[in-house]
């Protein structure tokens, strides 16, 4: 049976996929997730542990919060964080939002956090932005933003049991404007014996 995903190719979704950080403002619907967290779930998994949960964030007002509370620890944390100072030069201007004023994000949480669970999440993560890229939505990990979600107040705000962990936070939109491929170093490999 065809599916939405059927029109690309899996090397058109790969080299194709960029992260993107200007959205057009607007919620995914509802089926559209869920396809997207279904093709999350399809992911290689450790022992077949199938570790991950998600929560997904559309509410502007609770956006925001998370957004201001994600800024604020990351003026505050360590430096090595930032690419460069770019990132911190751009998170400290007023009104910066973390998650690019997108109008969804998808939290992929794990409740243990070992090598073989966190590593899965990631998984899943990256088959939600490829399925997310073949429906002509963008996305983009906001890695800086993990502290601030796994802070005690973010965690009762967004309805995580305080033993569940964000691993992966995942902003989803229409693109504003076009999403261009960055450029990739070629494999840099070791060895090959």
């Amino acid at each position: 049976m065809p599916t939405p995903f059927d029109n690309m190719t899996l090397r058109d979704a790969i080299y194709g996929r960029s992260s993107v950080r200007a959205y057009e403002p607007g919620k995914i619907d509802r089926p559209t997730l869920q396809a997207l967290l279904e093709a999350a779930v399809r992911a290689p998994t450790a022992i077949h542990a199938e570790p991950w949960h998600f929560v997904v964030v559309q509410d502007p007002a609770l956006l925001k919060r998370l957004s201001d509370r994600a800024q604020h620890g990351v003026m505050s944390g360590p430096a090595h964080l930032h690419r460069g100072n770019e990132f911190h030069g751009t998170s400290s201007r007023p009104g910066f939002h973390v998650f690019h004023e997108a109008g969804n994000l998808v939290l992929i949480c794990a409740k243990e956090t070992k090598q073989f669970e966190t590593a899965d999440c990631w998984l899943a993560a990256q088959n939600l932005m490829l399925a997310a890229h073949a429906l002509g939505l963008g996305s983009c990990v906001i890695g800086s933003a993990v502290p601030a979600l796994n802070l005690p107040e973010s965690k009762r705000e967004l309805g995580i049991a305080p033993e569940i962990t964000v691993v992966a936070p995942i902003i989803l939109g229409k693109p504003r404007g076009g999403a261009v491929p960055s450029a990739r170093k070629e494999p840099q490999i070791i060895s090959w014996r």
